[in-house]
């Protein structure tokens, strides 16, 4: 990586600043460098705190006046938008910016940013923040292991995650021996990731210590904004990340993409919409002026990439803390002929974008999903999962009929270029 194109020690800063935790505003050599467990990921970004004390905050209805004030009687809320500054949050933040909750006769604050998960689950239990994007599988840990009412009203983009890795790196195999960093345990990065290691014969370790065998990848958890630097600095072999990091990583890091998750799991979700259940039940016709707010901010972005790739920057309205550029090649650089002479897209017959919406959410995915969570090495225990039926998370954590409305409304599914037969029902396609 040349100087001029170097992420500067400053920049890093920043970075983790925006998108890190709250440990993450000065994480620790380790954390900056080869990665942490999850054990001591929760403990240095204040996890481990939320989680012992998140249960007790389910009571929190988010709403302003008496709990048993009849719906009707209660005055609609304004829309108070938490987000972490990545490519996924674009929807909820265009509807804002781009005047999509205004026409909706929402009143909507300006959407505070988050430096890490556990800081924008903190507002979201205690009401400070009424809309939100989590990553789905963080909603089944939510739901079932904190006892949050939390819904997944919608899905807030489709693809627009990768694995990267060094220049030298050509395929799964090369990773044997070596690190990968991911996100958090709990993501569709995770869950991808493994699921890649397992066909190709590897084998994830958790804690490995020590060296790692051939046959087997050492997992770490890392900030985003620092694995591009850990890349370029030879401290880990590969990261699996929502955008802009990948595009970063291309540009800044001299690192290339390994593979598109979506060219693993065809138009999965990563980041979802999500609200509370009660404010659901209390507040239906508010409810819905928000999933309207929502499909037309996707219908929007999708006709408008460039533009909206400017109105969301650093020069724009700042709310993604990014160049224009790594914005716009995190929505639109997806080229067929470059990537799949690398094998980063592998199935170019599926006619994907690098990151695109759809805001319907499939049962067939999340019942799929749970699946594979179960399936997935995390560190801690997963038993809170064992008597949870892929079926029983679909109804109880997802509420499909607001967004189904909005989404007839705005013209059906192909308004988004999907066809009306498999808008509402898919059979799921992962290929590795």
């Amino acid at each position: 990586m040349t100087d001029e194109n170097s992420i500067t020690d400053d920049e890093k800063r920043e970075a983790r600043r925006l998108v890190g935790g709250a440990g993450w505003s000065n994480p620790s050599e380790k954390a900056r460098t080869v990665g942490l467990s999850r054990r001591e990921f929760m403990k240095e970004s204040g996890l481990a705190g939320l989680a012992a004390s998140s249960v007790g905050a389910a009571g929190c209805v988010g709403l302003e006046g008496d709990d048993d004030e009849p719906a009707e009687d209660v005055e609609p809320p304004n829309a108070k938008v938490g987000y972490l500054p990545i490519t996924d949050a674009s929807p909820l933040l265009a509807a804002h910016a781009n005047g999509h909750f205004e026409e909706n006769g929402i009143e909507s604050e300006e959407p505070t940013l988050f430096r890490g998960w556990d800081e924008l689950a903190e507002a979201f239990f205690s009401g400070d923040v009424n809309i939100a994007h989590f990553l789905m599988p963080m909603t089944v840990w939510m739901r079932y292991n904190l006892g949050e009412n939390v819904k997944v009203v919608a899905w807030d983009h489709t693809d627009g995650s990768a694995m990267t890795v060094h220049q030298g790196i050509d395929d799964w195999e090369d990773l044997g021996g070596g690190r990968v960093a991911v996100p958090f345990w709990y993501s569709i990065h995770n869950v991808v990731l493994q699921m890649a290691l397992d066909e190709h014969g590897l084998t994830p370790r958790l804690d490995a210590g020590g060296d790692v065998a051939d046959d087997e990848v050492d997992l770490v958890v890392m900030p985003p904004p620092d694995m591009p630097g850990a890349l370029s600095d030879e401290n880990i072999d590969g990261y699996i990340v929502a955008e802009p990091f990948n595009a970063i990583g291309e540009v800044e890091a001299d690192a290339k993409i390994l593979r598109f998750t979506g060219d693993i799991w065809k138009r999965h979700a990563c980041c979802v919409v999500t609200m509370r259940e009660d404010l659901l039940e209390q507040q239906p016709e508010w409810s819905r002026d928000v999933m309207d707010s929502v499909v037309g901010a996707q219908s929007w972005i999708r006709n408008n990439r460039t533009d909206a790739a400017e109105l969301l920057s650093e020069a724009g309205t700042g709310l993604l803390p990014y160049p224009e550029s790594q914005i716009d090649r995190a929505m639109n650089h997806y080229d067929h002929d470059e990537y799949g002479e690398t094998g980063a897209i592998q199935h170019p017959e599926w006619e994907l974008e690098r990151i695109d919406f759809y805001p319907y959410p499939y049962p067939s995915y999340t019942e799929e999903l749970v699946r594979r969570i179960k399936d997935t090495a995390v560190e801690g225990d997963i038993a809170f999962l064992d008597d949870v039926t892929p079926e029983q998370a679909e109804e109880e954590l997802v509420e499909r009929e607001t967004v189904r409305a909005a989404l007839e409304d705005a013209g059906g599914p192909e308004t988004f270029d999907v066809e009306e037969e498999s808008g509402y029902d898919r059979d799921e396609t992962i290929e590795i």
